[in-house]
Parts: structure tokens; sequence; C-alpha cells
């Protein structure tokens, strides 16, 4: 390692410990990790209870606890990085920071780094459960490996995103304010999006059926002969076409997750955790309606209902295994969408400023 990059990592390394200093010197953050403590242990209490794991397995509380720790990420990240740079230029401090050797990029990634390590501690919080919850069963190396890692770098993006705002808006308000809604849109507007375009987008499906008229039935063999059949029935109904935006879902925090981590079955091809339950609604999404059906009661009523369970559909698994995954096209545009704010706050904060908003405050 050279010099010039030596003193980079040092001044970069300053940022983030005198960021996490200011946020720990309070006992206000302690209370807010004892509370989340608190939260995820009765949580974890009532899914042992609710969900029978110590029979069944952990993998239910395990994922669920996995969620958890993404919502409350999603409501505490966007305050604590939501004013990591326009706070320090309103209390006069940004200023004084730039006159010295550090550059705005170590001052830009310094404080992203510490607003991910402040997101990261409620993951750490949450080990003791996770632990637990593992101990359990039924939970792989895989799951919980896939679900940790895609976990953090979520975690990641909304504190990039709230720091990257926090460089590009002047107001400390309007920056939280939009973090929260970014989160919002990603997370319940990409549900109410999908549900939207997929209702109002229909196409018109028919269904023929044929119906038993009069027949003679045979108690031994359980099969009707002398079978008078109805003429073709078709009714024509609209069908939503939830397929043509499946892609929408890709880009929800919590879809990312669930369909990243490795798909989790029993014996009759049923998620056993809340990540296989999410991914399967997600990937049965791609699949599209059927326009045509027909069903002939005549020839069922002839075997003898025999060939009943022929209609069955495919499984949960087969649906998972059969689908496309989603889950690295969201998180590409999670990374995309964190560098370009980090890198959009790396030149509105760039100093000599050429061109400074109305209002904004130098020192």
């Amino acid at each position: 390692m050279n010099d010039h990059n030596r003193l980079f990592l040092t001044g970069l390394w300053l940022i983030v410990t005198l960021e996490l200093r200011q946020r720990v010197r309070g006992v206000s953050w302690y209370v807010l990790l004892g509370v989340f403590m608190l939260l995820v242990g009765i949580v974890t209490f009532l899914l042992w209870l609710a969900t029978s794991a110590w029979l069944s397995g952990g993998g239910g509380v395990f994922s669920t606890i996995i969620f958890f720790v993404l919502l409350l990420g999603t409501l505490v990240s966007p305050a604590l990085s939501g004013n990591a740079i326009n706070g320090d230029r309103d209390a006069g401090t940004l200023a004084t920071t730039q006159v010295t050797l550090i550059s705005t990029g170590q001052l830009v990634l310094g404080k992203f780094l510490a607003a991910w390590i402040t997101a990261l501690a409620f993951l750490a919080a949450a080990l003791p459960f996770l632990i637990f919850a593992v101990v359990l069963g039924e939970v792989s190396l895989g799951t919980i490996s896939v679900s940790v890692l895609v976990l953090a770098a979520e975690l990641g993006m909304i504190a990039a995103v709230g720091v990257g705002l926090s460089g590009i808006l002047t107001r400390p308000l309007f920056s939280i304010v939009l973090t929260y809604l970014l989160v919002a849109a990603l997370s319940l507007g990409t549900l109410i999006a999908f549900a939207l375009l997929g209702t109002a987008t229909q196409q018109q499906a028919t269904s023929v059926n044929y119906q038993v008229v009069e027949s003679t039935y045979d108690e031994q063999t359980g099969k009707q002969s002398d079978i008078v059949c109805s003429t073709a029935q078709t009714s024509t109904y609209p069908v939503p076409r939830f397929d043509y935006f499946w892609w929408i879902l890709s880009a929800n925090p919590y879809v990312v997750v669930a369909d990243a981590a490795p798909g989790s079955f029993d014996a009759g091809g049923h998620p056993t955790d809340l990540f296989g339950q999410i991914a399967v609604g997600v990937r049965s999404a791609q699949a599209a309606p059927e326009l045509y059906t027909e069903y002939n009661g005549c020839d069922e009523a002839a075997n003898g209902y025999a060939d009943q369970q022929s209609g069955i559909g495919p499984t949960q698994q087969e649906i998972y295994d059969g689908a496309v995954p989603s889950w690295f096209i969201g998180l590409f545009i999670h990374l995309l969408l964190g560098a370009g704010a980090l890198t959009w706050a790396w030149r509105r904060t760039s100093t000599p400023a050429t061109h400074l908003p109305a209002g904004s405050r130098i020192a």
C-alpha cells in the first residue's frame, strides 16, 4: 500500500470514528438498542410458541427476525443518515472540516460507513436471537450466510441513500423526509404499483365446460354409462396480467432478501420459512394465466373420476424451481441507487464550490 492510499484510509477512518463517537455519546442510542433487543426477544418468544418451533425447527423464527431487523433499519436509518452532511452545514462545522486535509471523498464515504455501521449494530443486537433460531434446527448454512449478507447490503443501501441526499439537499428535514419517502416507495410503492398495474392490465379468458346431463351409475365400479353430455358451455371473463409487471417486485428490499435466500421446502413441497413463502409468491407472478381452459365432466364421469389428481397444479417448490430468480436485479438497482446518491453528494459537497443554492450556509 502506497503513501497516498494510506493517507486516504487514515482520513477516512478519522471521519468514521468521529461520527460514531458522536452517535454513541448519549444514552439515547443505548436505550434504542435496548428497546430493539426487547422487541426482538418478545417476537422470538411468541414465534417460538405460535409456530411450535421446538418441533418444526427455527426456519420461520430466523426469517422473521431477519425481516424485523430490516424493518427497523428502514425506520431508523433514514433518521440517522438523512442529515449527516447538511446537519453539519447547519451547525457550522462542515466548513471547518473542509478546510483541513480531509478530502470530499473521505468526508462523504466516512459518513456513509459510519451510518452503515450504525445500522449494522441492530443486526449485531439481534445475533443472540438468530443463534437461538439456528439452534432450533432446520436452518441451512446457505440460508444463514446469504440472508445476513444481503440484509447487510440492503442496510448499506439505505445508509448510502440517506447520506447522499443529505449532501444533495441543503435542508436536513427535507433530506430525511425524502429518504423515508424513497424507502417507502421501494418497500410499499412497489407492491402498490404491481397490484394496480396488474389489475388495470386485463385480458379476456375463455372457459369451455361439458357437463353430464343424464347417465346410469354403476355402484360397483364407480363409473357412469349411457352418458348424455351437454353442449359446450362457453364463458369469458377478464384476467389480470400480473406476469407483465413481476419485475417491479424485484426492487422491493424484502423481496430481495427473501428471493436471495436458498429455498427450503418440506416433503410436500411447502416452504418452511417466511423467505420461501414470499419468494414463491413473487415467482408465481411470472407465470402467465391460462387464457383458454376446458373441462369435460363427461370424460371424468366415464372414467369414474380416477384421474382427479391429474388436474392438480404444480407444488410450490416446483413453482419456485421453475421460475427465474429476481433478487440480483433488485440488488443491482439498489447498488446503483446508493452509489449514484453518494456520487451526487460528493459533487455537491466538493470545494471550492462554484455555485451555492440561495440560503446555503458556508461556515
